[in-house]
């Protein structure tokens, strides 16, 4: 069976005010419209999430509320996942490969970088990206009967997006 995978940075924020955690960070209002846009984009594409996991950080909740309300996806069915937040790369294998149901063809994870984009290095050998930008996606594609198979597996690199790529 054909699963997809797509890797989101969160949206662009806002500086921490003094004595603000970075856990509590907010969109910039150009964060907000790039995570529309992106959702449009998405939706043209017909990527249509069967669940979205997320950061509980408040930059990455607003990320993917955004997004969900841009696709149409029900946001009460986002999964908070706590180890999204500031993770090392092999967190987010270790998210797909334990925490997502068989049934989940189209997966969608918001995270932060250093993490994501060392993901995304790491799982697609052949692509060696710099930086993932704020709001940018990374799609990747693999054959498996479950998400378990994933680090077996050799994803193949479907896409790189993000805001400024016009």
């Amino acid at each position: 069976m054909e699963r997809t995978l797509v890797l989101i940075r969160h949206a662009k924020t806002e500086w921490a005010a003094p004595g603000q955690s970075d856990f509590d960070r907010s969109l910039t209002e150009r964060g907000r419209s790039d995570a529309h846009m992106m959702g449009l984009r998405l939706k043209e594409q017909r990527l249509l999430p069967d669940l979205i996991v997320a950061s509980p950080a408040k930059r990455a909740r607003q990320t993917a509320q955004i997004l969900a309300g841009a696709l149409a996806y029900i946001p009460e069915k986002i999964r908070w996942e706590e180890s999204l937040y500031h993770c090392p790369s092999h967190t987010f294998e270790e998210v797909i490969t334990t925490a997502v149901a068989d049934e989940v063809k189209i997966l969608f994870m918001i995270g932060h970088n250093p993490g994501l984009t060392h993901f995304v290095n790491d799982t697609l050998r052949h692509v060696n990206l710099a930086h993932v930008p704020t709001c940018g996606m990374v799609g990747l594609q693999f054959q498996g009967a479950t998400w378990q198979e994933f680090g077996h597996t050799r994803p193949q690199f479907l896409f790189f997006d993000y805001p400024k790529n016009q």
